[in-house]
């Protein structure tokens, strides 16, 4: 292994601070306290983010991580919109209230998210100006898995085969304690079945999205930069915090298994070149995620 240079390690650190600054570890460490995170929180972020990336233009050190700070900056603006949409009267009187049927509930949402993609694809294409470049392709289905010892893969294996074990076991991982916290009835279940195409639909357009947003915009921007084990971390705990707070399961344990699987798919993004796997493993666990909300739906 060759030695990290001092420019790539001062790269990497500051790729780490501006991450962790700007994702929800502020939110948590404030919820810990049992408060609230305070309303100018979010535009303290995005000022944060703004000022790094104007330092990108003008310091030579760090404008390598141009991309980086441009792709976050975007993102979290376009998240910041769509949660102020969510959040108004209007939102909510016509999309969040009992009345309004699953599938106008969460179509709505699913709108804002696309939303957010297209802001990503936008800026991606701006800056890259090959789709390929961001991943946005299928890519190489039958790419080798490089080794990964501790979960006893070796290296050669393929992604053609390791693709539907990965996506088999993230479904039965989330399924195990969705079925033990929601412990459905029988009736439960036959006034959510009409509802499963809609939720396989909405689990579809989640996880094409999120690897647009979350995966495809942090790797196609860092991993050149800082090599590719810093960036599938920062990737994964970016990913991981997100679901810390508002994630399904919420908490320590739903952040480390979302933020374990982001770690997986990034790799499966950046070794087969493409987005087809990292959509079908994220998809997997989502339908069981959708599901549930039907579920919960139809048992309120």
């Amino acid at each position: 292994m060759g030695m990290v240079s001092p420019a790539r390690r001062a790269l990497t650190a500051a790729a780490w601070a501006v991450m962790l600054a700007v994702s929800d570890l502020p939110d948590i460490v404030v919820a810990s306290l049992g408060r609230a995170a305070p309303a100018w929180a979010f535009w303290a972020k995005a000022a944060f983010l703004a000022a790094f990336l104007a330092l990108t233009l003008v310091w030579r050190r760090v404008r390598p991580l141009r991309q980086y700070a441009l792709v976050l900056l975007v993102l979290f603006l376009a998240l910041g919109l769509t949660s102020f949409l969510r959040g108004t009267a209007r939102f909510q009187g016509s999309f969040n209230y009992a009345g309004v049927p699953f599938f106008t509930g969460y179509a709505a949402i699913m709108t804002l998210d696309v939303l957010v993609a297209a802001a990503i694809v936008a800026v991606l294409w701006f800056m890259k100006r090959d789709r390929r470049a961001f991943f946005l392709a299928r890519g190489r289905l039958d790419a080798p898995v490089g080794p990964i010892r501790w979960l006893g893969i070796r290296g050669g294996e393929s992604w053609r085969a390791l693709g539907w074990i990965f996506g088999g076991a993230a479904g039965l991982a989330v399924l195990v304690p969705t079925v033990i916290g929601i412990a459905p009835t029988r009736d439960m279940v036959v006034r959510a079945l009409p509802l499963v195409p809609a939720a396989v639909l909405f689990a579809a357009i989640n996880a094409f999205t999120e690897e647009t947003y979350f995966r495809a915009s942090i790797l196609s921007t860092l991993h050149d930069v800082i090599g590719e084990t810093q960036t599938l971390l920062i990737a994964a705990v970016f990913f991981g915090l997100a679901h810390w707070l508002h994630g399904s399961p919420p908490g320590p344990a739903g952040s480390l298994m979302t933020g374990f699987l982001a770690w997986l798919i990034g790799r499966s993004m950046l070794e087969t070149r493409g987005m087809l796997w990292p959509w079908f493993i994220h998809f997997v666990p989502d339908v069981v995620i959708f599901v549930s909300y039907a579920l919960m739906f139809a048992g309120s």
